[in-house]
């Protein structure tokens, strides 16, 4: 496909959509009164593909009516790219225009996908070292390990949710002047990350490649890790976060495919050491992609995905190294992504210094979130004439139920 390939439907045209020609990114909705199935996003519209599919413009399977993609990505690369190219054809200037297609500002869009298990990792150096320094001080910010494997932590799949979802502010138990308190979370804080979708099952006991890993990954979506930081503080040690990360994971409707990105394929961030050859890359895993955050319509932080030290792919790989068996439907945080400037911080932690440091949001002073904010993380990658984006990503802080 070029880059000024053009669509007969004239919103995908828009240089400023997130959903050109060029973008065809997955995602599950339903109208008023009808079923869960599976769709395409294009311009203001999305393809209805269990509808296209029986009327026998597209193969797949019959996947396209199950209520999440799951079954469709298990068909493997493959039919991804035949599916791809189908559509596109289909879509593209003299193509169907009896492709069924229904307004995305009617259509309430769902989870994409079954999430079988949820992995976030910690692959910002920027990230890292900022936290790290204000807990042990810059001169022991990183653990000896960081930069030589990713490091992460299995989450909870059942708290992850799809953009728009409310969140409940966590009780928990904290750190007190007299030991222990049960209360409401001090410290909410947010985490701007990616999240790739594992598109490939593998047995228990194999290993990935990190070129194996790169063919297994079907997308990715935006992804907030909400993040209860006092509650974090007082638990993490000496196994790391649990309850702290456990009140929710928001993550954007539409899975951009690989295919969509591949055009701003680049490198990361410079490394520090050789890694081990289990982890060496072939070629560039990470993809020039603009990312941020705002707080209440205000915007935060801005910075890009190509500032990661450890790419999905490698972040699979490792995770393979034991034997572990994954599944189609996993989801892998790329854990925060955050650039050497304050502005440029994906998340409030390192924005105010732990709260050191207040910022103002709309003419109001905060440290960390309160009731009723709304958080919302956006990214696209832009080329010249469009831009891939992953659509809306945000989700509102409701009080304690204490």
């Amino acid at each position: 496909m070029t880059d000024t390939a053009r669509s007969w439907i004239a919103s995908a045209n828009d240089p400023c959509t997130d959903f050109p020609l060029q973008n065809l990114p997955y995602g599950v909705f339903s109208t008023a009164g009808d079923r869960l199935r599976c769709g395409v996003a294009i311009g203001d519209r999305i393809v209805d593909l269990a509808a296209a599919e029986k009327a026998g413009k597209l193969d797949a399977a019959g996947t396209f009516a199950a209520p999440v993609l799951n079954d469709f990505i298990a068909l493997g690369r493959p039919a991804w790219d035949r599916v791809r190219a189908r559509l596109t054809e289909l879509l593209a200037e003299g193509g169907d225009r009896d492709l069924p297609t229904v307004a995305m500002a009617d259509a309430t869009l769902h989870l994409p996908i079954r999430v079988t298990e949820f992995t976030d990792f910690y692959a910002s150096k920027n990230h890292a070292f900022n936290v790290g320094a204000l807990f042990r001080g810059p001169d022991n910010a990183l653990p000896p390990q960081w930069t030589h494997m990713p490091i992460g932590y299995n989450g909870r799949a059942s708290s992850v949710v799809v953009s728009g979802t409310d969140i409940v502010r966590p009780m928990g138990q904290v750190r007190g002047e007299n030991g222990p308190e049960w209360t409401a979370c001090r410290r909410l804080d947010l985490e701007l990350e990616l999240g790739a979708i594992v598109g490939a099952d593998t047995p228990m006991g194999e290993r990935l490649s990190v070129e194996d890993a790169e063919r297994a990954i079907f997308g990715y979506v935006l992804l907030n890790d909400w993040s209860a930081r006092d509650i974090q503080a007082w638990e993490y040690q000496p196994l790391g976060p649990f309850q702290s990360k456990a009140l929710g994971t928001t993550i954007s409707p539409w899975i951009v495919t690989v295919a969509a990105l591949e055009p701003f394929r680049c490198a990361g961030a410079p490394r520090d050491n050789p890694l081990l050859p289990y982890l060496r890359e072939e070629r560039p895993g990470f993809f020039d992609i603009n990312v941020g955050w705002s707080l209440n319509g205000q915007e935060m932080g801005r910075t890009n995905y190509n500032v990661m030290y450890f790419s999905s792919a490698q972040q699979l790989a490792h995770h393979t190294e034991s034997g572990c068996p994954m599944r189609v439907g996993d989801l892998l945080g790329t854990g925060t992504i955050s650039g050497p400037s304050r502005d440029q911080t994906g998340a409030l932690l390192e924005m105010t210094q732990n709260g050191k440091e207040p910022v103002s949001v709309n003419g109001e002073t905060r440290t960390f979130i309160e009731d009723g904010d709304t958080v919302a993380l956006h990214g696209f990658a832009q080329a010249d004439g469009y831009r891939i984006g992953f659509g809306p990503c945000s989700g509102t802080i409701l009080p304690a139920r204490g």
